[in-house]
Parts: C-alpha cells; sequence; structure tokens
C-alpha cells in the first residue's frame, strides 16, 4: 500500500505527535508498505529518507503551547505537488484542524483520506470560531481517529461527527530492552518534557523537591529536556540544587536507559494533554509511574491501577506520595510489574493492526487519492465565512 502522512509540526522540535507519526511510519516500512511523511522542515534539517520537507515551519501558539506551524501559499503548493507525486492509496492526516500542513492537505486532495486528532481542548472558542473556514475541508475526510477518549470528546463537541478511539503506540520491546546506566541508578526520579513549557509541570515538580529531600536526603532529580536550567533551579534552595542533574536533550536510546534507570517517573503535566505517550514509555522500560491526575493520565494509567496519581497542580501531594514510594520498595515492584503488563495494549503491533484496518475501510473499492480538480476550496471557504 503506497500511504502518505502529513505531519503538521515541525520535524525537528521533539513533540508527541512528530514521534507518533515518525514510529507510524517505521513500523509501516517494516511491513512493506511504502510511506512517504509530509512535515515542516527547516533546510538544514537531517531527514529521514522518507520525509519530505515542506518548507520551514513557523512558532505559534496553540494548544496551551508553542508549535511550529507551516502554512501558506508556498506550502500549498508543496503540498500540492506532494500529492500528485505520490499517488497514494490512501493520505493520514494529523491534526487536520491545526492551522499547518494537515488543513492544506485537506483543502487540496480528494479521495481515500483518514485523520488522527491529537487534542485535548474542551473549551476551545477558537476551533468554535474556525469551524465554518474547516467545515469544507473536514467533510472530506472518510475516517475519523482519536489518540484518546479525551481528544475523542473534543472532537464530537466542537467539529461534530465521530472517530475510533486508537491510542498512540510504542515499541514495547525497544525500551524493555535498554540497560540501565549505573549513575543513573539509586534513589534517582526522573522528568523528561520540554523545561520552559509550564504545562509539562517541571515548576510543580521543583516546588515539591523541598520536601521530598528533607524525608529522602540522598534522593536525585534527573531531568532531560531542553530550556533554561537555571531558571528552573532558581526558587531551590541553593543547598538543594546539586539534587538536581540535567542531562539536556537525550537521544531516544538514552531516554529508554534513563526510563530504565529511575526509581520513579514523575509527569507533574498540568494540561492540555490528550494521551501522554511518556507514561507509556515508562511503563514499557519499568518505571514505576507517578503522574498528575488529567483525565488522559488517568485512562493510560488505567485509573490508577498501572501507575499512581496525585492531585494536579499539589506539590504536597506529589511530594507525598514520592517519598512513600521512595521508601516501599515492595509497592515500587508491584508498580513495575502492573505497568508491564499494561503497557501491551499500546504495543505497534496492536495500534499499527487497527490503524490498517481503518485504511483498509476507506480504500476498499477506491481509487488513489490525487489533487482535487477545484483546488480553490480553502479560498471559497473563507470567502464564506466573510460574507456571513
Amino acid at each position: 500500500m503506497k500511504i502518505g502522512i502529513v505531519c503538521p509540526y515541525a520535524w525537528d522540535v521533539p513533540g508527541g505527535v512528530q514521534f507518533h507519526i515518525r514510529d507510524l511510519a517505521d513500523h509501516l516500512i517494516r511491513l512493506g508498505h511504502e510511506v512517504s511523511v509530509l512535515a515542516p522542515a527547516d533546510d538544514d534539517t537531517p531527514l529521514p529518507p522518507y520525509v519530505v520537507s515542506a518548507g520551514r515551519a513557523v512558532p505559534v501558539p496553540y494548544n496551551g503551547s508553542v508549535a511550529r506551524l507551516n502554512f501558506g501559499l508556498l506550502s500549498a503548493a508543496r503540498v500540492r505537488r506532494w500529492l500528485q507525486h505520490g499517488a497514494f492509496d490512501v493520505i493520514h492526516i494529523h491534526e487536520p484542524a491545526s492551522p499547518s500542513l494537515g488543513l492544506l492537505t485537506c483543502w487540496a486532495a480528494q479521495g481515500p483520506i483518514v485523520a488522527t486528532f491529537h487534542t485535548s481542548n474542551p473549551r476551545s472558542r477558537a476551533m468554535i470560531a474556525a469551524y465554518p473556514i474547516l467545515q469544507p475541508a473536514l467533510e472530506k475526510i472518510r475516517a475519523r481517529i482519536a489518540v484518546s477518549e479525551y481528544a475523542r470528546r473534543t472532537l464530537v463537541e466542537h467539529l461534530g461527527g465521530d472517530a475510533v478511539v486508537i491510542p498512540n503506540g510504542v515499541d514495547v520491546d525497544f525500551f524493555a530492552s535498554a540497560e540501565p546506566k549505573a549513575e543513573w541508578q539509586g534513589r534517582t526520579i526522573g522528568f523528561i518534557g520540554r523545561i520552559d513549557e509550564p504545562r509539562k509541570g517541571l515548576p510543580v515538580l521543583m516546588k515539591a523537591l523541598p520536601a521530598i529531600l528533607a524525608e529522602v536526603p540522598d534522593a536525585r532529580l534527573l531531568v532531560a529536556g531542553r530550556g533554561d536550567e537555571e531558571e528552573a533551579v532558581a526558587a531551590l534552595p541553593a543547598e538543594m540544587r546539586s539534587r538536581v542533574e540535567f542531562l539536556g536533550m537525550v537521544s531516544d536510546e538514552d531516554k529508554a536507559r534513563l526510563l530504565r534507570s529511575v526509581d520513579v517517573y514523575v509527569a507533574p503535566n498540568t494540561g492540555g494533554e490528550s494521551f501522554g505517550i511518556i507514561l507509556v514509555e515508562a511503563m514499557s522500560a519499568g518505571a514505576p509511574v507517578l503522574a498528575s491526575d488529567l483525565d488522559a493520565f488517568a485512562q493510560v494509567l488505567d485509573q490508577g491501577e498501572a501507575g499512581e496519581l496525585f492531585a494536579n497542580e499539589d506539590a504536597d501531594a506529589l511530594a507525598a506520595a514520592a517519598v512513600r514510594l521512595l521508601g516501599d520498595p515492595a509497592r515500587l515492584t508491584e508498580l513495575r510489574e502492573r505497568g508491564s503488563r499494561h503497557v501491551r495494549r499500546f504495543d505497534w503491533s496492536t495500534v499499527g493492526a487497527d490503524i490498517l484496518a481503518v485504511y483498509e475501510t476507506v480504500t476498499t473499492g477506491a481509487g488513489a487519492a490525487s489533487v482535487a480538480t477545484d483546488e480553490r476550496i480553502g479560498l471559497r471557504a473563507r470567502r464564506r465565512v466573510a460574507k456571513d
């Protein structure tokens, strides 16, 4: 099968959507399918052979974060050229409602189109206001996937229609087989995420750290991710700053080794999460997980059966839970075992098969995807809104 996948966010900026698309493409290629991914990328970004650059992305505030998106006439021309050359059996667009390549592809393409919705934002006024523009494009989608029940709910409430829920996938064995690193072991707490993005929750964890160290003075916090390290520890007492080790950006291999090494992985995210792939990766590596009780996180952790939850943005609750876990080896072993069993449902062997089944439903009896006869559908939609 010839499969075209559209990534809305810059390929060179780490994020859950990009990782999901990368791993999906790798999985499909291993199964023998021909895959091409269209993604925003700077000219000097090293790209896998299956990724086609749609040009440079620009930072745009989106869903409580800053996303690097790609939009405009040049991007639209590259989308059409990619469609013409691809002759895909199916096009799989991620985040078609975001102002990026997904929406441009929806406007430009016709034929078997599948869309995956990642965003969980139950109060998005922008999405409601944009619906008249989005509607003509979204009506061309033949099958919809949501990565969680909360992403599905956002889709239903804001854009209408429904979707089948298929979670993000992970290569469980890759994380499970990683070798722990000795210097990352021994009463260690792990955090992976963008340091300077508040919704990832590092400030909450930093606020909890003094209480944790008061009870477990030999504990250490290992932080992997980009951002201002000095600012991150500025609120900590000076004598405690040495208990935080910043690892910077880490490779996939070192991420797996880090997760295999820590005693507890903490996900203190404060909102805007529709899934939580890092929780799945941590469980795959056998790391006991302690996470804020966001609805999406609770679902991934089987409502607290596969990992522990604490009250969102409550540093005291986080500290109490972390101290209890670090002092209870039996509970840590129990969480490792439960997480390792539970996470198998997110392995690509299952998730990939479910996505391929969706492809088959839209391609049966259908011709190849192509450029729409009237490529001005997006312009007509915008004019319609202006008249209204």
